[in-house]
């Protein structure tokens, strides 16, 4: 099993016609089960085209109504990006995933009022996307990176994810299911959301949450964990190192009042039994450690 997505999913992209969403619907495609899974592009005016053999449409209602599709990846640019996931929503697909970064604040906070008591769930935005290994993958992700096994990943930071998969593989170890949530304030699943997918995933045996300064997000998790995970989990806060004059996280990287800082985090994952290391460099090794 998986969590989100799987081989038999059927994906439609949003934006297709660009550049970005061209380049990453051809990777998705050519991936694992990709060639059966991608069955639909959406675009205005471009209905009646087709890209790579996938027919696009200039509606997510007609794409969907015609090829089945349940869930889509948006590569809309940043204006027009929230009314592509509230486009998404309104026709009732399972899941969006939405890659674009730079989505107006304001934008995302009307798109979240809309969704509320709506069956969709969002991915994103300003996110990689999601991959079951050997499956499928939707998003910007090295599919290559990957294989399939018994860690589920969970991160705000893109590149993290990247970088906790890469040491995983090292270690021998593959991925159940890997999420990007992304880092913008207003986004949708939260790492909670995730790790309760992971908690009643059976293929998922222990998982990596990668969280970031800012919010409270991951302290929520982590008491959620301390209550109710049954499979253990390793947790790393980007923003305890980071190289010298680099940045390392995301518009939702805030600080407020004393809250959110990487010390704070981290403090309250371990008392809630959460292995923690502030190396970005062993998360691998330390989940190692706890499978055995």
């Amino acid at each position: 099993m998986s969590i989100l997505i799987n081989k038999n999913t059927r994906v439609m992209t949003q934006g297709i016609t660009g550049k970005t969403g061209q380049f990453h619907t051809k990777m998705g495609k050519e991936y694992a089960n990709g060639k059966n899974c991608y069955v639909a592009g959406v675009t205005p005016k471009k209905g009646g085209q087709s890209f790579e053999g996938i027919p696009i449409f200039e509606t997510v209602r007609e794409a969907k109504d015609k090829t089945g599709a349940t869930v889509s990846v948006i590569y809309v640019p940043p204006p027009f990006a929230a009314a592509a996931i509230d486009e998404a929503v309104e026709v009732g697909l399972d899941l969006v995933i939405c890659i674009t970064e730079g989505i107006p604040v304001r934008d995302m906070i009307r798109t979240r009022y809309r969704m509320q008591g709506r069956k969709t769930l969002l991915v994103g935005p300003n996110c990689p996307g999601v991959i079951t290994p050997d499956e499928i993958k939707i998003g910007i992700m090295p599919g290559h990176i990957h294989k399939k096994g018994p860690v589920g990943v969970v991160s705000r930071s893109g590149t993290l994810t990247y970088e906790a998969v890469g040491q995983l593989m090292e270690a021998g170890l593959g991925q159940s299911t890997c999420v990007g949530i992304g880092g913008d304030p207003v986004n949708g699943l939260k790492h909670l959301d995730v790790l309760k997918m992971f908690n009643d995933d059976p293929q998922t045996e222990a998982v990596i949450m990668v969280g970031e300064i800012g919010g409270s997000n991951e302290e929520e998790a982590a008491r959620w964990v301390k209550a109710n995970m049954k499979k253990p989990v390793v947790g790393f806060i980007a923003g305890v190192t980071a190289p010298p004059g680099k940045r390392m996280g995301h518009a939702g990287a805030i600080i407020s009042g004393g809250k959110g800082t990487a010390a704070e985090k981290l403090a309250v994952m371990e008392e809630c039994g959460i292995k923690v290391t502030r190396n970005p460099a062993e998360m691998g090794k330390l989940l190692r450690s706890v499978l055995r």
